[in-house]
């Protein structure tokens, strides 16, 4: 019997001047599992770009909704419908502000802390009960708002510390679908800082 496909949702906002954003974290990890892949995005008919292939021996989907990121969640539900993909094995990528710049965390379920795509996701799909790699940005420095802070783009000297993050955070994703979430947050819940 064929295996069940991932679904692995990057979570950003579309268009070229948001594609430096730390909001675009989830953009970015997608982009580098396709590349490893040897795939590349095009559009779907469910408002998301996707690439269908193999992570190791594993059949996964990448999408990226081509929705605001606080619309996401309506993409995610029919993609994951489309291609019949049980929730246990959805993972969705994204930027965390409760996390320190350079931290990936895995973890199943939980709240959206604030995060709009994710409250779309979990709302659309009716369950918490999807897997989340999560990449730390950290908290805006002064009275700065999260939103304007999460929609700027990374400063350039950090960008080859985000870009180890989402090498980091690809390989995440990975060990998720290979090894599992329990393996996978021993791996990743040490002192993993990619600045350094």
């Amino acid at each position: 019997m064929a295996q069940d496909p991932w679904l692995i949702v990057g979570l950003g906002n579309p268009g070229p001047q948001y594609a430096g954003n730390r909001h675009n974290a989830g953009f970015m990890v997608v982009d580098v599992l396709a590349a490893r892949m040897g795939g590349r995005f095009k559009a779907h008919k469910h408002r998301a770009d996707a690439v269908e292939g193999r992570l190791g021996a594993t059949r996964a989907i990448l999408i990226k909704p081509k929705t605001y990121m606080n619309e996401s969640g309506g993409p995610v539900a029919a993609l994951r419908s489309f291609f019949s993909v049980p929730i246990a094995q959805v993972i969705v990528v994204h930027d965390e502000l409760d996390l320190e710049a350079g931290v990936v965390r895995v973890k199943l379920g939980g709240g959206d802390n604030g995060h709009n795509g994710l409250r779309s996701v979990t709302k659309s799909l009716g369950s918490k009960e999807y897997l989340r790699v999560r990449l730390g940005v950290g908290r805006p420095p002064g009275q700065m708002d999260p939103a304007d802070y999460v929609l700027r783009d990374v400063p350039a000297g950090q960008r080859e510390g985000l870009r180890l993050q989402v090498d980091l955070a690809a390989d995440a994703v990975e060990s998720l679908i290979v090894e599992g979430l329990a393996r996978t947050q021993t791996r990743y819940h040490g002192d993993h800082r990619s600045a350094q």
